[in-house]
């Protein structure tokens, strides 16, 4: 992937790009809707169900664009989900899927990662690095990167085709299962796997810290990835996956988005997602 594949834009989040790929003028199906899709919340904890439901609607109440959202918590046995099957362009949110199949290859033959490629997946995850990116998934192939997808059950996410990562096509569905395989004993990751990319998300440059980890309380621990992307269609995706731990609670929030017109609003939207969810989780 050359360089002219990127956009940097200026005044925005300074560090490095996140986007992955541009391809502006490239049209891509939208996902069909009938009605309007409303936030739906279960929770095992009397009254969760019901305030994170009416809080996260009434964060969503006055934003535009189209906006998915999953929540999940271990310890109250909550979920909440909107439109948790449409599918976005990933941006760089799917670096911790490229991460994450990295390591799950290199479980296969029970190696370590080589110093070179350690050095890509730092530079990938805490600064979003796009050549990195590059070279590691061209490095796997899509045949590996499938692979994982396969292990880990995320059916729903389709890898970018030509060496177009930001294209992959994620949901908010694949997220939430990538985030819980990342914060608890599975048969997909080992204890090393998982605790070296939550090293690495919890390690984001600080100007990449914003998204769903904004609005958490300061005992709570944090893991976050963004992405976002500029295209012809859909304007603005903006993403963000994390998972927090602290206070009583173990919980993971996914926010997907397009249709945005700057970045900046995307990141709003997402945030005042972030914000009532860790306020509501907090209190319970």
């Amino acid at each position: 992937m050359t360089h002219r594949t990127f956009r940097c834009r200026r005044g925005l989040v300074a560090t490095a790009l996140g986007t992955g790929v541009l391809m502006t003028g490239v049209a891509t199906a939208a996902p069909a809707t009938a009605a309007t899709p409303t936030v739906s919340c279960t929770s095992a904890k009397s009254g969760l169900a019901a305030k994170l439901k009416k809080d996260i609607t009434a964060a969503l109440a006055n934003r535009k664009g189209t906006i998915a959202v999953g929540v999940y918590d271990r310890s109250t046995d909550t979920t909440c989900t909107l439109r948790a099957s449409t599918a976005y362009d990933s941006a760089s949110v799917v670096k911790v899927t490229v991460l994450s199949a990295l390591l799950w290859d290199a479980q296969k033959t029970h190696r370590a990662l080589t110093s070179r490629e350690k050095t890509l997946a730092k530079a990938m995850i805490t600064k979003s690095d796009n050549a990195s990116t590059s070279t590691l998934w061209k490095q796997l192939g899509l045949t590996k990167i499938r692979g994982f997808l396969t292990a880990a059950k995320m059916t729903q996410t389709k890898p970018g085709a030509n060496g177009y990562w930001g294209l992959t096509q994620i949901t908010v569905t694949d997220e939430q299962k990538l985030m819980k395989l990342l914060t608890a004993k599975n048969t997909v990751l080992t204890d090393a796997s998982r605790g070296y990319v939550n090293t690495l998300m919890g390690q984001v440059v600080s100007a990449q810290r914003w998204g769903t980890p904004y609005g958490r309380p300061s005992n709570v621990s944090w893991h976050v990835k963004n992405g976002w992307l500029s295209r012809a269609t859909h304007g603005w995706r903006v993403h963000s996956v994390g998972t927090f731990k602290g206070g009583g609670h173990d919980y993971m929030i996914s926010v997907l988005t397009h249709g945005n017109s700057t970045m900046n609003y995307g990141i709003t939207t997402i945030q005042g997602v972030a914000k009532v969810v860790h306020k509501d989780l907090a209190a319970s």
